[in-house]
């Protein structure tokens, strides 16, 4: 079993040839080599939030495990904590903080991360707003386009900043800086402007999460920034049938995609857009610690 070590942390590496993403013949090897080429950009995103995880150890279309609670075997030098707001019995919790913490959790098989909107020193208060732009059957990317202009004019008049990611998946993300708010508060906001949305764009927006509203049309997602929902991390992999990477984008390219497959990039496409753009998102891990630059949501 090969081994490598990372800041001092000594890592066994296992099954680095199996075949996790089936069609493209993308490996557990290729998930680690990929997590260890963009750690600088996806850390900061992770740093200090729990994780929760989504495994596949037998790849993207075999059984996965939802992971929250610290799984069996962790090793002793990986970062957890206690966290109290999300059920009635604590959750004991893996925090990503530094590069051989995602390897190891990329041995794991962890293809997804997901996090909540909060840091652990304030917890349930969310220092990030997110719209999910979730599109029906009959949708696609560029319907929730559509949305995502409508959001970011509107928050705009709020004082907000949206910023742009694809999911990874069917649609879309947008996510602002905030003070730390009271997650209630700022799920009410969101649901707020997704009713909005849906009375302005009758044919495009739904803002209920039934099935049955969504053919053609775009849900706005407001419900994650509820305390003990999660997010797919930015940079996180997604297990999808091909190895689609969650990736930040700039209005720009959003505005002039042509087609669904303008706006989806793998893992191969990740690190010459990272060294040609840095971290679009870098603004949400700006004015870190009381994050007094961070903008109030009206009210």
């Amino acid at each position: 079993m090969p081994h490598t070590e990372i800041g001092g942390h000594r890592l066994a590496l296992s099954n680095l040839d199996k075949v996790l993403y089936p069609a493209t013949g993308f490996t557990k090897g290729d998930a680690i080599h990929y997590y260890a080429s963009v750690a600088d950009v996806i850390l900061p995103h992770l740093d200090g939030r729990p994780l929760s995880f989504l495994r596949y150890p037998d790849g993207v279309e075999a059984e996965r495990f939802f992971t929250k609670h610290v799984p069996r075997g962790t090793p002793d030098w990986v970062t957890t904590h206690e966290i109290t707001v999300v059920s009635r019995t604590p959750l004991h919790q893996v925090f990503i903080q530094d590069e051989a913490t995602l390897i190891w959790a990329a041995n794991l098989a962890a293809l997804e991360l997901h996090t909540p909107q909060w840091w652990v020193g304030h917890q349930a208060e969310a220092d990030c707003l997110v719209f999910d732009l979730d599109p029906g059957e009959g949708a696609d990317i560029l319907d929730c386009r559509t949305l995502a202009e409508w959001l970011r004019e509107r928050t705009a008049r709020d004082g907000l900043t949206l910023l742009p990611k694809t999911s990874g998946s069917k649609g879309l993300h947008l996510l602002a800086p905030i003070e730390p708010t009271n997650s209630d508060e700022v799920s009410a906001y969101a649901k707020k402007l997704a009713r909005e949305a849906e009375a302005d764009l009758p044919d495009h927006a739904v803002s209920k999460m039934a099935k049955d509203l969504r053919p053609g049309k775009v849900f706005v997602d407001w419900s994650q920034n509820n305390a003990a929902k999660t997010t797919a991390a930015p940079y996180t992999l997604r297990a999808k049938k091909r190895p689609t990477v969650s990736t930040p984008l700039t209005w720009d390219e959003l505005t002039a995609a042509r087609t669904p497959d303008d706006l989806v990039f793998l893992t191969s496409d990740l690190p010459s857009r990272i060294e040609a753009n840095g971290d679009l998102l870098a603004p949400l891990l700006e004015a870190a610690g009381p994050r007094s630059g961070r903008a109030k949501l009206p009210g």
